[in-house]
């Protein structure tokens, strides 16, 4: 997957086994992105960090796109 799959600004691509990998990459690059001051990535980090239930929403769809992907060995 990548960024702009999980919502994101970018095509920066994370390459993991399991979505908890994912969750963990793309926060990590969020974060670096955020420090970077990347206003794209900040916009929409700010919509997701707003709201609880949006964060948990986004954490429920995105999982679901995750395990429904072909595993590409």
């Amino acid at each position: 997957m990548n960024c702009y799959e999980l919502g994101g600004a970018c095509n920066e691509g994370f390459y993991v086994r399991s979505f908890k990998e994912m969750a963990e990459l793309s926060r990590n690059h969020a974060l670096k992105m955020l420090q970077s001051g990347d206003q794209d990535h900040l916009r929409v980090m700010k919509e997701l960090m707003d709201s609880p239930k949006a964060m948990q929403a986004w954490m429920k769809e995105k999982e679901e796109l995750f395990n429904s992907l072909e595993d590409i060995d």
